[in-house]
């Protein structure tokens, strides 16, 4: 057997997911496998993936090749191209270092992946997460935005999300956080979750299927209840209670669109209450203002609040 059909078959062997290849025998090139699993260029190779999304093998292969001229070895090289960088961001190899990826959204933009272990995320827009894995851990750190967690069950690997000062751990649920600048917001809409600090606490609380609840200034808010049927984020709909009107503003400008400026305290901190539509920000927030007394004004490729009272601004022409 040549050396390369050695290693195909080294990979194929470490590819099998059957319970028959644990009572097997490896193959004789297995150990060079391991090698290559252990080689830091690997760990390398999936940072340039999860920066930029994916590499191309020929790509892949350069930066083996760099490798493999200062350690004086050919394994690396062979390996890729015999099972394709495909393989390493599949997860059916477990390298000793965790696997991390990068994924993030722009406005306007909603994306859902799907990771190696069968769980899949939905990112709203203006979104930003990095997933690691290994084989003892999955997580998920939540950088900014909002993003609904459909989680493949594994006893032995639980999964973990950190959004903020909050962590929110489970084995197999689904449900939604919201990472906004007053408070980290979770809904659960099958399964159980274990939501609180960043240590996962004392000050933690299960939360069920079918009921809400919020992280702010290291309090656990207690858990309320929620209709799973209706409508949210994914399909531009959005409930308003325990929400202010800043955390609305954040909300509208995932959607894209002309962008809202942050309003003045007096109205970020104004609470509001019902359901909405989020299609048309302009026309949400110039019913909003009847209301509650303040006005929208059009500023160049912006929009701009202004309380009740405050002087007229000239809009720009558009």
């Amino acid at each position: 057997m040549t050396r390369r059909a050695a290693l195909r078959e080294a990979a194929h062997w470490a590819m099998r997911e059957d319970d028959a290849v644990l009572a097997e025998r490896p193959p004789q090139a297995a150990g060079d496998v391991q090698a290559v699993l252990d080689d830091p260029a690997l760990g390398e190779a999936l940072n340039a993936v999860a920066a930029i999304g994916r590499l191309s093998d020929d790509e892949v292969r350069a930066m083996r090749d760099r490798r493999r001229r200062a350690l004086g070895t050919g394994v690396a090289a062979v390996l890729v191209g015999a099972v394709g960088i495909g393989t390493w961001q599949s997860g059916l190899f477990e390298p000793g270092v965790p696997v991390v990826q990068h994924i993030e959204t722009k406005r306007g933009e909603q994306r859902t992946v799907a990771l190696a272990d069968g769980s899949k995320i939905q990112l709203d827009g203006a979104t930003s997460i990095d997933v690691t894995m290994d084989g003892r851990s999955r997580s998920v750190a939540l950088q900014r935005g909002e993003a609904y967690f459909d989680i493949a069950h594994e006893e032995q690997r639980p999964f973990t999300v950190r959004a903020g000062a909050a962590t929110t751990r489970v084995l197999g649920t689904a449900f939604s956080i919201d990472l906004s600048q007053r408070s980290v917001k979770l809904a659960v809409y099958r399964g159980k979750v274990r939501f609180g600090g960043a240590d996962g606490g004392k000050d933690g609380v299960v939360v069920p299927a079918g009921w809400r609840s919020s992280y702010s200034g290291g309090t656990v808010v207690p858990p309320v209840r929620f209709d799973t049927r209706q409508q949210d984020w994914r399909q531009a709909w959005v409930d308003t209670d325990d929400m202010v009107l800043g955390e609305l503003v954040e909300a509208l400008n995932r959607r894209g669109g002309r962008l809202i400026a942050p309003p003045p305290p007096s109205l970020a901190r104004l609470p509001l209450s019902g359901r909405f539509k989020l299609d048309d920000a302009e026309e949400l927030l110039g019913a909003m203002g009847e209301v509650y007394g303040f006005r929208v004004a059009r500023e160049r490729d912006q929009l701009r609040l202004i309380a009740g009272g405050e002087g007229d601004a000239k809009p720009s022409s558009e």
